[in-house]
């Protein structure tokens, strides 16, 4: 009886032994939620798509840790709290082995503490509050540059023709209200006058009474902090209602190409803020862009690439650490430095990015052209932005 005993129990613990490479040979599953409709919906697809290309390169290049990667993603439709439920399913239902960041900082912001409490480590290739990184966190890393330098590039070309005064808006939501400070803050060490700021509720698109009171200040510059819809409904309202600001800044959905294909010549002499273009000397960034274009049958976003140099720093990571241990994972991506066709990545102690550099362009008929900093402008800007009656 006990040698039939234990000689069943050979033949289990062989059957067990022949079986631990197929289960190694499992892909290693990376969860996200993303903002696949909802507010952010365009931009959110872009990431998406960034993590489909990434994911798609890295299996062709043999996986990683020597396992195919595979992401599992669910649609947080543009919302906070549902971007939590859908973290807390990916980690303790779905058992993936990883995760990546959502869409926003408003929708990062509630995952992190989600990915937080399970020791998750969560590259947020697309959150740029600085507030999030500076809470004491353990697991999150920042890609992108911070929400308070969007309108940078805005500010320092307006202070440096000499214009005086300045107007803010943005979106009352956590990523827009950071960029209006930090340009009202820029503004003020440039000794320029912040003559009207105002922050308007998510999903707005009648602008009148905001411009209303703007045109009666009639200030050199309007710095609006958006997304996609709001800053294109801005740019018509400001035709309609005879808005004529020596220049006129978005931050986010300006770059994108819809907002010249929506607006066509009401988009000329716009300026915009962009993590990234394809234009940029950045090590495989044009190739990037011709892949993707393929792929995809549309032009990456900036949204786009930081999707995929997020993936690729993750990857990056655990290929160092060896393994897909959390901590160990941490530790690699806390003293990693490297360039990607995104840019650089390097961040402090707390996951904050140091290394990576925004630009400014302005919509030049039909051409996103940039125009600052000086030694990545490729032309020069058309200054002043002439009024609507003169175009």
């Amino acid at each position: 009886m006990h040698l039939r005993a234990s000689a069943a129990l050979v033949v289990a613990l062989a059957v067990l032994a022949a079986e631990v490479p197929a289960a190694a040979q499992a892909p290693i599953r990376i969860g996200a939620s993303l903002s696949l409709t909802g507010t952010y919906a365009k931009l959110g697809k872009n990431q998406h798509e960034g993590y489909k290309l990434c994911e798609k390169d890295l299996n062709a290049k043999g996986g990683l840790l020597g396992r195919k990667v595979e992401f599992v993603v669910y649609d947080d439709q543009s919302q906070p709290s549902t971007a939590v439920r859908l973290y807390e399913k990916l980690i303790t239902e779905d058992k993936v082995d990883a995760v990546m960041g959502p869409y926003s900082s408003p929708v990062t912001e509630a995952a992190a503490n989600v990915t937080e409490k399970y020791k998750k480590v969560m590259v947020a290739p697309l959150a740029a509050t600085t507030s999030i990184f500076k809470k004491g966190r353990k697991y999150i890393f920042m890609v992108i540059s911070p929400a308070e330098v969007y309108l940078e590039g805005l500010v320092d070309m307006a202070a440096r023709r000499g214009l005086k005064t300045v107007a803010i808006v943005n979106e009352d939501t956590l990523f827009s209200k950071a960029a209006a400070s930090g340009a009202e803050d820029l503004a003020k060490k440039k000794g320029m006058q912040v003559v009207f700021k105002e922050a308007y509720p998510k999903g707005n698109t009648d602008f009148s009474a905001i411009l209303t009171k703007i045109r009666a200040l009639n200030p050199d510059v309007l710095a609006a902090a958006t997304y996609f819809d709001d800053a294109v409904a801005l740019t018509r309202q400001m035709r309609e209602l005879n808005v004529n600001p020596k220049m006129y800044g978005v931050t986010v959905g300006g770059d994108l190409p819809e907002f010249w294909d929506t607006l066509k010549e009401n988009a000329n002499f716009v300026y915009g803020a962009t993590q990234w273009d394809s234009t940029l000397a950045y090590p495989g960034a044009k190739e990037f862009a011709d892949r993707y274009t393929k792929e995809f049958g549309h032009e990456p976003s900036y949204h786009s690439a930081a999707g995929y140099a997020g993936c690729v720093i993750y990857a990056e990571a655990v290929r160092r650490a060896g393994t897909l241990d959390a901590d160990r994972v941490r530790e690699q991506l806390l003293k990693l430095e490297m360039r990607t066709l995104f840019g650089d990545y390097k961040v402090d102690q707390d996951g904050f990015q140091i290394a990576h550099k925004m630009v400014t362009f302005q919509w030049q008929d039909g051409k996103k052209v940039v125009v600052w900093p000086d030694d990545l402008a490729q032309g020069k800007a058309r200054f002043p932005t002439p009024p609507w009656n003169q175009r």
